[in-house]
């Protein structure tokens, strides 16, 4: 399946401990598993790919829905024209780039490119 613009294309949790997270899930939904790294764990096998951060943060609602898109600084932009507000600035990870933004209803979503 080719990766569309606009869509949601992964979801990410948050987690204090990783490896009791990726034994629950592995052992109770078959979930498969990578590692990268110390802070982080990437799942599938899932219906939708996403991932598990390592976090000393208190959970309120650790989910993180991840849109794609090809070209960051162009949705960025419409974003900001369309009154969202950017929390998160552009930044690299091993496989891509993202950045976090707050819709109007105060929800935050991120959006990645493997560009």
């Amino acid at each position: 399946m080719d990766i569309q613009d606009n869509h949601i294309n992964y979801i990410e949790f948050k987690a204090k401990d990783l490896e009791k997270v990726k034994k629950f899930y592995t052992t109770t939904f078959n979930w498969t598993f990578t590692d990268y790294g110390p802070n982080y764990i990437a799942f599938s096998e899932s219906g939708l790919e996403g991932g598990f951060e390592k976090s000393e943060d208190n959970i309120l609602n650790g989910a993180l829905v991840i849109l794609y898109h090809k070209n960051l600084e162009l949705i960025k932009n419409k974003i900001i024209d369309s009154n969202g507000k950017i929390s998160k600035d552009i930044f690299s990870f091993p496989g891509g780039s993202r950045f976090h933004f707050i819709d109007p209803a105060g929800n935050e979503l991120a959006v990645w490119s493997d560009q």
